[in-house]
């Protein structure tokens, strides 16, 4: 079975030509990645909110279906950064422990190394 990225993809409108000219394809496939994932974020966090604020029912489906919707983002701006869901968890978890070690604290929180942490970016 092809991965989620391929399979996602698919849908992807691919065509930009209708964006301002000033961008150039790349430019608009991940500023239409990057408006998107916040647009999806933004959804996740209403559901929160009316469950929090308003007392309406958590609506689990809704909400996993938001995460859905963020992954096909995600695999959007991968696609055009070169990269994979794979790569950038591994270099998320490089970053972590870079940040943390092996376990979370506030004060490592707080006092972060951010050059460290830049290191462990660049070097996957």
């Amino acid at each position: 079975m092809k991965n989620y990225q391929q399979l996602a993809l698919v849908t992807d409108h691919k065509s930009y030509d209708h964006v301002a000219t000033r961008f150039t394809p790349s430019m608009s496939r991940l500023t239409h990645a990057a408006l998107g994932l916040s647009t999806e974020a933004n959804e996740f966090s209403d559901q929160l909110k009316k469950h929090l604020i308003y007392g309406k029912e958590l609506d689990k489906t809704n909400l996993i279906e938001e995460l859905g919707d963020l992954c096909w983002f995600i695999a959007m701006a991968c696609d055009e950064l070169g990269t994979n869901f794979e790569k950038i968890q591994k270099i998320n978890i490089k970053k972590l422990k870079a940040r943390y070690g092996d376990k979370y604290s506030d004060e490592k929180a707080l006092t972060r190394d951010l050059e460290l942490e830049r290191k462990a970016l660049e070097n996957n």
